[in-house]
């Protein structure tokens, strides 16, 4: 179902693509937007027991219409990465596709808010008022994974 990687030399294992979505804070989503047009959208995203989390509003959302007309997505995530001494830039990445849905129950979306938070904010105090403040004009979005790959790119 899924294209296998051309260039397998260059391939990352499964716990080299984790560490890079653990421990990057960024990705690109990418929906069915609009009119069937691409839609992505970079995010701040935690991983958490094999999933992926991020938050957005409810009010008036492009990515929320997206989710509810077609649940099937992909993100990307891209590490920092070096520069070397001629002009080469070498990086990994991890593309990731499944499904994506809303999380509706309070305790769940607690839970995984503060774990994003926590990423985010200096600490466990900021995140704890932050998600008081801020819980019920917010929407919890969870990406299941069904087919991750990962690759670096290195210099020759």
């Amino acid at each position: 179902m899924f294209r296998e990687m051309r260039r397998k030399k260059q391939a990352l294992t499964e716990e080299e693509c984790i560490d890079i979505l653990i421990n990057e804070p960024r990705g690109v989503l990418a929906v069915l937007g609009d009119d069937d047009y691409p839609y992505a959208v970079p995010l701040s995203h935690v991983y958490v027991d094999g999933k992926i989390y991020f938050h957005g509003t409810i009010k008036d959302s492009h990515k929320r219409d997206a989710i509810e007309k077609h649940e099937k997505v992909s993100y990307c995530v891209i590490d920092k990465g070096t520069k070397s001494e001629s002009w080469w830039y070498t990086f990994k990445s991890v593309i990731v596709f499944g499904t994506m849905k809303t999380i509706k129950d309070k305790d769940t979306k607690i839970e995984k808010l503060t774990h994003l938070g926590n990423k985010f904010f200096p600490s466990e105090e900021e995140t704890k008022d932050e998600i008081d403040r801020l819980l019920d004009v917010t929407e919890l979005y969870e990406i299941t994974i069904e087919h991750m790959s990962g690759k670096t790119v290195e210099e020759k």
